[in-house]
């Protein structure tokens, strides 16, 4: 007698792009174990979310009850043939095995895997054999009593903690549970019959948790949370009264919305809310791409501009006179600058559901929802279309090392007010076993405790809303925050004892999320905020690595710009700004220059170094600043500081990793962009690079075009060939086949007018294509003009500009000679 099991993978992805599914597991032909796997062809279906789906079954022999079995799928499709498409890894800090198990049982029930978990939770449409979809809703609550949906009132968008603004008309809708503590509402409800009906609809969570207290709860699958504002009307005394209008409520603690992702909106901007005019999204994304202007695929060739959407919109006062932090509007407006500038590249800090309006986005409640006050999830894919027209990618900062500090109706305590049952966070042991019982949590040096990565389901949870965001809104990559908190910070908060397992399932958590995306799109940017200086983060995961493309290169920074609050660091411009003559620790940054092309994001400003290490101790800030000590920028004081500042810009575009800059620095942006109160010293980018900034903005433009022209600028390639402390010159060669670049720099406030003197070169005639002190950038104009130079022997005699550097070309070789001879040349160091 044989036992049917029957396996189903879903993908929950609308097209991922899979042909030729394969069921495999660890049987034989007749159903019994074997250590040579069993392949079956599986038959695709659309499953209940409406997106392709895979089944096949397989019998087993009668005698195998009580045998364990493993399993998996097998596809072809946009990351190559033959893949293993089961990314989730087994629950064993020291195991990377990735197949499903279960034991063969009278009756065994059917096998699911799921991909993304995007449409399987939260409020999603479901199809119906009368053709009219209806609405379900599912929540992952293991621990409550009972759950059931409530509707709120659209005007104010909240539901108070005793009920207050629950629509009573429809009622209390229950939902049944699971084996996995899954909530699912019934689908012969008529409540929830009409999904067209229910669109849009504000709605929480009623949750009895485990101990009969009742809760109510934003759904964490939320696509969006109503509230423009910054009000909790359950904490009045922390701001002002709440008016009962959604403008005005914080949406962290407000209603979730039933959305539906196949939509978009006509318009990037409607008078009201909810947007009336939606077209299906295969006619948004229609014209998408302009073929003139390709969207960068690979990582070498980004130039990225980092950008804040509420720093912008400077100026912007509400009825009151109160700042209004900037949105996507604003954002949208920039773009024609960032593309004539060269910027292939957009990286925003968070734009996921975070706590008031004017923050920096770094706690995250809601990361499928995107923060309404920003402009909301139409406005951001508006956004996404209009970068894609111009050439230039997306890339969002995610923040999956913590939640929001304040998530009492999101993942705080969701379905138990027990915190060893919190299912959202990481707690070791019981409450019992320390005085204080929040002892149990995980500290990770981040500014919240850390996610429970153990639990499938929360990594799950995080992992689908990166899926979402790359799927629903074409953004092209993410870059991950703290990274280093995930893997290798986590230590328990009773005493600081380290604990492994929180580290080993973090780094789970990042194989996981990395081989889910590109899974499903191969050429996504994965760049990882990691300061652990472990190799492997950027490792392919089948080799022990955790599958990042590139890391951000803090000590880049470090050595060339400021934060004094770093030992051991360069810092040149801080220490140039002191106008002595002092030797210069050029020899630490040639180091950091040579590593920059070891999968390395540098940057000479990023949102942190604006301005908040000088809570800490450090001397950082703007780079036009502290390039001449925060002294005031007028007369000579802004020359010298342009001039350092385009010596930094050039460093970091020039070096062999992939260049990033904060926004503002192309002209001349001067205020700190502290987190507290950035909105206050907010700056016009837009009118500084019409007039102020507009030499230093042309300075960007020509650099950024230099190295997107040239693919010796592009490479991993980079040699140090000379540098000298005491005359703060260095030199660095750009090898490559098709032309070699030569950059030379001094950070002397004097000019080597007569030249200096290179050795260690490969022979040529060089040409100066690049000139940081020219008269059109509003330099001395001092460098190597209208003629070739000759290297021969090793050497060559260069004009060197003050607080600057030259670019300098090689298109000819002696016959028989290439770009690997430098590798036989030492670079001339010294530290006098």
């Amino acid at each position: 007698m044989m036992r049917p099991v029957q396996f189903i993978y879903h993908t929950g992805i609308p097209r991922p792009g899979f042909r030729n599914v394969r069921l495999s597991g660890s049987w034989d032909g007749q159903g019994r174990p074997s250590q040579e796997w069993a392949v079956t062809p599986m038959d695709q279906f659309t499953d209940e979310t409406g997106c392709p789906a895979f089944r096949a079954t397989v019998e087993f022999p009668d005698d195998q009850a009580g045998q364990g079995y493993s399993w998996g799928v097998l596809v072809d499709g946009p990351a190559g043939h033959d893949v293993w498409a089961i990314p989730t890894e087994a629950k064993d800090a020291a195991s990377t095995a990735r197949g499903r198990d279960f034991v063969l049982a009278d009756a065994t029930p059917a096998q699911h895997y799921w991909l993304s978990t995007a449409r399987r939770l939260g409020a999603n449409k479901r199809h119906t054999e009368q053709g009219r979809p209806r609405l379900e809703f599912g929540v992952w609550a293991p621990n409550a009593q009972a759950v059931s949906v409530v509707f709120g009132d659209p005007v104010s968008g909240y539901i108070a903690d005793d009920g207050t603004g629950v629509d009573e008309d429809i009622g209390r809708i229950p939902m049944s549970r699971d084996d996995e503590g899954v909530w699912t509402t019934d689908p012969s409800d008529q409540r929830l019959a009409d999904y067209e009906g229910l669109r849009n609809r504000p709605y929480m969570f009623e949750v009895v948790k485990d101990n009969g207290r009742v809760a109510y709860r934003t759904d964490l699958y939320s696509r969006t949370q109503i509230g423009r504002g910054a009000v909790d009307p359950a904490d009045p005394a922390a701001g002002r009264p709440f008016s009962g209008r959604y403008q005005d409520l914080d949406g962290t603690v407000g209603c979730s919305v039933v959305i539906d992702p196949d939509r978009s909106t006509r318009h990037f901007s409607e008078p009201e809310w909810p947007p009336r005019e939606w077209v299906p999204d295969d006619e948004f994304w229609r014209e998408e791409h302009d073929p003139g202007r390709p969207v960068p695929t690979r990582v070498e060739d980004l130039v990225i501009y980092e950008m804040h959407l509420a720093g912008l919109g400077a100026g912007d006062v509400d009825s009151e006179g109160r700042p209004v932090p900037g949105d996507i509007e604003d954002a949208v407006a920039l773009l024609d600058h960032l593309a004539e500038l060269g910027i292939n590249a957009v990286e925003l800090l968070p734009v996921s559901e975070f706590e008031g309006t004017a923050s920096w986005g770094y706690g995250t409640s809601h990361y499928y929802a995107v923060e309404c006050s920003a402009g909301g999830r139409e406005q951001l894919k508006h956004f996404v279309r209009a970068c894609h027209q111009r050439g230039i990618a997306v890339i969002l900062d995610m923040v999956f090392n913590h939640y929001h500090h304040h998530a009492e109706r999101a993942q705080w305590a969701y379905d138990s007010d027990e915190h060893s049952r919190n299912i959202y966070y990481w707690y070791e042991g019981r409450e019992s076993d320390y005085a204080d019982p929040t002892g149990g949590y995980i500290d990770n040096m981040s500014t919240a405790w850390a996610p429970r990565f153990w639990e499938e389901h929360v990594r799950q949870y995080l992992i689908s809303s990166a899926v979402a965001h790359m799927v629903q809104f074409h953004v092209d990559g993410f870059r991950m925050d703290q990274t280093t908190s995930i893997h290798a910070y986590s230590v328990l908060h009773a005493d600081g004892r380290p604990v492994g397992a929180a580290n080993a399932f973090g780094a789970k958590f990042l194989r996981e999320l990395t081989r889910t995306l590109r899974l499903i799109r191969p050429e996504v940017f994965l760049l990882a905020e990691d300061h652990s200086g472990w190799d492997a983060v950027t490792h392919d995961p089948d080799a022990g690595g955790l599958g990042f493309d590139a890391v951000w290169y803090a000590d880049f920074y470090h050595h060339l710009a400021g934060d004094t609050g770093h030992a051991g660091a360069a810092n040149l411009l801080t220490q140039a700004a002191i106008a002595d003559g002092r030797p210069l620790a050029m020899d630490y940054f040639a180091g950091a220059l040579q590593a920059s092309g070891d999968a390395k994001v540098v940057y000479h400003e990023s949102h942190d170094e604006a301005g908040n290490s000088r809570y800490s101790g450090g001397d950082s800030g703007r780079t036009i600043s502290i390039a001449v000590g925060d002294a005031p920028l007028v007369g000579e004081t802004r020359r010298y500081a342009e001039a350092r500042a385009r010596f930094a810009a050039g460093m970091s575009i020039l070096s062999a990793g992939t260049p990033m800059f904060f926004m503002g620095e192309e002209s001349g942006a001067s205020e700190d962009y502290r987190y507290d109160d950035f909105v206050e010293h907010r700056e016009n980018i837009l009118a500084a690079a019409r007039g102020e900034g507009r030499n230093l903005c042309a300075f960007y433009r020509d650099l950024i075009h230099l190295r997107r022209e040239r693919p010796a600028a592009r490479t991993h390639e980079l040699r140090v060939v000379h540098v000298h402390n005491g005359n703060r010159v260095l030199a660095f060669l750009r090898p490559h086949e098709d032309g070699d670049l030569l950059v030379v720099a001094n950070l002397k406030d004097t000019p080597y007018e007569a030249g200096y003197r290179i050795q260690g070169l490969p022979d040529g005639t060089w040409r100066e294509v690049l000139n940081s002190d020219s008269a059109e950038y509003n330099g001395w104009d001092q460098g190597n003009r209208g003629g070739d130079l000759p290297g021969t022997g090793g050497e060559l005699n260069v004009v060197l500009p003050r607080a600057g550097f030259v670019v300098l070309e090689r298109r000819d070789r002696p016959q028989g000679q290439g770009s690997q001879e430098t590798d036989e040349r030492r670079p001339a160091m010294a530290a006098g």
